[in-house]
């Protein structure tokens, strides 16, 4: 059970985070435990984490402030084993070289300052700038599929929604006249986890010219008969 001064100290940094948030860091603390804290980083740009969105974990200590967290990154990344903690100068890993002023928006801060970087530590993986870039297009779409961050985090299942509509309108503008029978559905994610089929109307075909001026001449040759046979 945490202390009474640890829960103090979080209740306190995470209003300090809600009035004044950190750039490319959103954390929120889970709504049952005051302990494990859920956070994203947002890759930044001119990186091969450029348009990433990173989903972890960060499981803080009863003695908190007095002794370091753990920390571990659930998306896909490149960069850092999943489901595996980090080492950092400020997790558990090294407890001598924690400082207690330290705060989670300046441990997420250096952890997204240290992703950055290709130093080599505990939990970390080697890997290209492609394999990288691959990984942060696919990373919205891998986190939206946890039940755990479509709760804490549903601006960005917001965000996933959006993107999948403006795939879809790009992506198939116009269709055969065959395949315009059915209209077509899109698979978006709610916040409880549900899939939401999306109907997406066809458009209707325009009578064709030609035939318009096929039935024209048709209808003139027609009342023209009784006048040739005078």
């Amino acid at each position: 059970m945490a202390e009474k001064s640890c829960v103090k100290r979080l209740q306190k940094e995470y209003r300090a985070l809600c009035k004044e948030p950190v750039s490319h860091v959103v954390a929120r603390p889970s709504p049952s435990d005051i302990l494990e804290w859920h956070y994203v980083l947002e890759g930044s740009e001119g990186t091969p984490f450029a348009g990433g969105y990173y989903y972890g974990k960060i499981k803080f200590p009863p003695e908190y402030p007095y002794k370091p967290p753990g920390i571990t990154m659930i998306t896909p990344n490149g960069r850092f084993m999943t489901q595996k903690k980090i080492c950092l100068s400020m997790s558990d890993f090294h407890p001598e070289s924690w400082n207690p002023m330290w705060s989670v928006s300046s441990i997420l801060t250096g952890l997204l300052s240290f992703m950055m970087d290709n130093s080599p530590t505990t939990g970390s993986v080697n890997t290209t700038a492609a394999e990288k870039q691959r990984l942060a297009k696919t990373s919205l779409s891998f986190n939206c599929k946890n039940p755990t961050f479509r709760k804490l985090f549903p601006e960005y299942v917001d965000k996933y929604n959006k993107q999948q509509q403006l795939i879809s309108e790009h992506s198939s503008p116009e269709s055969p006249q065959g395949e315009n029978s059915k209209p077509k559905t899109e698979k978006l994610v709610d916040s409880s986890g549900e899939d939401v089929k999306k109907v997406i109307p066809r458009r209707k075909q325009p009578f064709p010219t030609w035939m318009m001026l096929l039935l024209v001449s048709v209808f003139g040759i027609v009342m023209a008969l009784p006048l040739l046979q005078l």
